[in-house]
């Protein structure tokens, strides 16, 4: 081609290559990270701990933001159903991706299509609790005195259909203690009826029974983990009666829409996890009764397993306690 041909050409497909070029760098505006429940609870003062890090790493405000409903099901829709562009991200846990589609026939979003995880952030142990007057005052004694006792001593649980509901069934499973589930409607709502007698034992999440069994108005008997806890060395896992892997915990992790593009998810899981690996922030979040998930746990591939364990667990609890859904 002629030398001036050529130019002619050049000048003629440059304004086609501007738009191109004139791409502006991921992220450019603001990320949200949705809370399917509301403010104050332990998902989100965790996320609301580790977002102003991500912040910073990512160059972009990162903004959480709270739709409570459905149990969970109401904010994990407006991810599924959000524009998969890496802006907005679901904060997501049991509930929704794992305990309510084995619970419920209709949902409004599907746990494994609608969703890219990004990775694991955090596990939440749940733990059983008695009065400092139960009789049993260990965790071996527990057992033996429920399972003397079959289906009379009473356990208490946040919820049918909740992990630690769930986690009651695996347990009896594993130990034939025959613990009695009595559903209360929150985590934490049974604390009075124990510390009165009305009920024997509670299954709750740590983050909630640590401040109760730390100034002696409850005392922790066990923890759903596969090993002891570095915060309550003396305090033994579910592992140590014969619970597979300590049973089921309550995880929190980050998910995008699906389709997100893998550049973006990289950025994000990027950020998430140097935020997760400050010594400061592990400090304070371990304090609370949580674990900082390994390394492993923190990549997309790694969180799909997490989810596809906990699913697994889930479903078999859930068969153990007669559970249809509805």
């Amino acid at each position: 081609m002629p030398i001036a041909r050529r130019g002619l050409a050049a000048l003629l497909l440059a304004p086609l290559a501007r738009p191109a070029l004139a791409q502006p760098a991921w992220p450019d505006r603001p990320i949200r990270l949705v809370v399917p429940f509301g403010a104050g609870g332990n998902l989100d003062t965790l996320i609301r701990i580790v977002s102003p890090s991500m912040s910073q790493r990512l160059g972009q405000p990162v903004v959480v933001e709270n739709r409570p409903g459905a149990g969970g099901n109401l904010g994990t829709e407006n991810i599924a159903r959000a524009a998969p562009d890496g802006y907005s991200v679901l904060v997501g846990s049991n509930g929704a991706l794992v305990n309510n589609p084995l619970l419920m026939t209709r949902l409004p979003f599907d746990p494994v299509k609608d969703f890219a995880p990004i990775g694991l952030g955090f596990r939440t142990p749940n733990v059983l609790v008695v009065s400092p007057r139960f009789p049993a005052q260990t965790l071996t004694d527990f057992i033996a005195y429920a399972k003397a006792r079959p289906g009379q001593v009473a356990c208490a649980s946040a919820g049918t259909g909740t992990t630690n509901h769930l986690l009651i069934e695996l347990l009896n499973a594993a130990t034939g203690a025959g613990l009695l589930h009595v559903p209360y409607r929150a985590s934490g709502a049974s604390t009075p009826d124990l510390l009165s007698g009305v009920i024997a034992s509670a299954l709750d999440q740590i983050t909630t029974a640590l401040p109760q069994h730390k100034d002696g108005a409850l005392k922790m008997l066990g923890i759903g983990l596969p090993e002891r806890m570095a915060i309550l060395p003396d305090v033994p896992c579910f592992a140590e009666v014969g619970l597979e892997n300590g049973g089921l915990t309550s995880f929190i992790g980050l998910l995008a829409p699906a389709g997100t593009p893998a550049a973006a998810i990289a950025r994000i899981e990027a950020a998430f996890s140097a935020a997760l690996a400050d010594p400061a922030l592990r400090q304070r979040v371990e304090a609370m009764g949580n674990l900082i998930a390994r390394p492993e746990e923190q990549t997309p591939e790694g969180f799909a397993r997490v989810i596809e364990t906990e699913r697994t667990l889930s479903r078999r609890a859930v068969q153990l306690a007669g559970l249809k859904p509805e």
